[in-house]
């Protein structure tokens, strides 16, 4: 009968596990994350959608000098503005042959900013709080390793941006395209 009750205790402890990361999402990152949005739309509001829409058609200039606006400059202020999923739509104002490397350069930006700017991918939060709360048990400091994941995210989707526009390029040259 005791190994009946421990087994219950053991596993209603889970859920109870459960519930106390719940109550402190709700009460700590889920008020950050909407204060993130509204200050976020605030700026686009200010901004201007035409301004933010034209900014991104500019970006698609030809030439080797647009490769960090297209896939560095562009892919973060559509993560940061827009957030994901929504971060995809910007490639839309870009001529078709940029398309597929605006895509890679924007999915590879998604999950880097989320030590600083947890707007940007909520969905994923939950990745970097366990990897987060691992760093911080072991009394490592937790923000330089939000600002390393930036960095290092932001050189990934700088060189998937270009490698992607080289490959389709490659490709639509054998198809017989641009």
């Amino acid at each position: 009968m005791e190994t009946l009750v421990l087994w219950a205790e053991g596993f209603v402890s889970v859920f109870q596990a459960g519930a106390d990361t719940f109550v402190g999402l709700v009460t700590g990152i889920v008020p950050l994350i909407l204060v993130l949005m509204t200050a976020v739309n605030s700026v686009i509001y200010f901004i201007g959608n035409e301004r933010i829409e034209k900014f991104a058609a500019w970006a698609g200039g030809q030439g080797i000098l647009f490769f960090p606006i297209r896939y560095l400059v562009l892919p973060v202020v559509a993560a940061f503005f827009l957030a994901n999923p929504m971060v995809y739509t910007f490639g839309r104002f870009l001529p078709e042959k940029y398309k597929p490397a605006f895509y890679d350069a924007a999915v590879s930006f998604v999950h880097p900013p989320i030590g600083i700017f947890p707007h940007i991918n909520p969905g994923e939060l939950f990745v970097w709080t366990g990897i987060s709360a691992g760093i911080a048990q072991l009394g490592l400091n937790v923000s330089s390793l939000a600002i390393r994941y930036l960095i290092v995210g932001l050189i990934v989707c700088l060189i998937r941006g270009v490698l992607t526009e080289i490959i389709t390029s490659i490709i639509m040259k054998q198809k017989g395209g641009n």
